[in-house]
């Protein structure tokens, strides 16, 4: 399913919706601030075990995941002083950050070394999705075969099809670059 979503004003009634499908163990193909992102909830074990399908990707190479802010990082990993006061500087934003996981995070989402890549991105549509489903969302770029990054979100609809439950149209034109580690 198709749905548009205003970039700057997410309509709340679609959010829910969208959460609704993630709470079921769906999968969604969303935008952020860098490319669209490909995601399901985080304590959602069988949804990750479909992405890492879809993806075609080895288990021993977890995925990022995407927070609404400091605050809510701090529930999924360790922070130290210096971390804390460069994140806050330089969130909202295309940053991925390499922390130490904490409890909260399903081993499936954790290096062989217990860290995660936690981003929050400058998105006001991924940022009302983790807000609204109270846990952080699971995000790998949506790309084809080739690993060329897909930008369109009716081509995201018209490859995966069947696979991802909803796909949002939402995106000012992106950025087209990847987030920094």
């Amino acid at each position: 399913m198709l749905i548009k979503i205003n970039p700057k004003n997410p309509q709340e009634r679609l959010i829910t919706k969208t959460v609704e499908t993630l709470k079921k163990g769906g999968i969604i193909a969303y935008p952020t601030d860098t490319f669209y992102g490909i995601g399901c909830d985080i304590m959602n074990k069988r949804a990750i075990e479909k992405i890492y399908q879809l993806k075609q990707r080895n288990k021993s190479k977890p995925f990022s995941f995407i927070c609404s802010g400091l605050k809510n990082i701090s529930h999924y990993a360790k922070i130290s002083n210096y971390a804390y006061k460069t994140m806050k500087r330089l969130l909202p934003g295309p940053y991925t950050f390499i922390l130490a996981g904490s409890k909260l995070v399903p081993k499936i989402m954790l290096t062989r070394r217990k860290t995660a890549g936690i981003r929050v991105p400058d998105n006001q549509i991924c940022l009302a999705l983790v807000e609204e489903l109270g846990n952080p969302i699971i995000t790998t770029s949506a790309t084809m075969p080739d690993g060329s990054i897909i930008h369109d979100p009716s081509i995201i609809h018209d490859y995966f099809h069947s696979r991802i439950d909803i796909v949002i149209d939402g995106q000012d034109p992106v950025a087209g670059k990847p987030s920094s580690v």
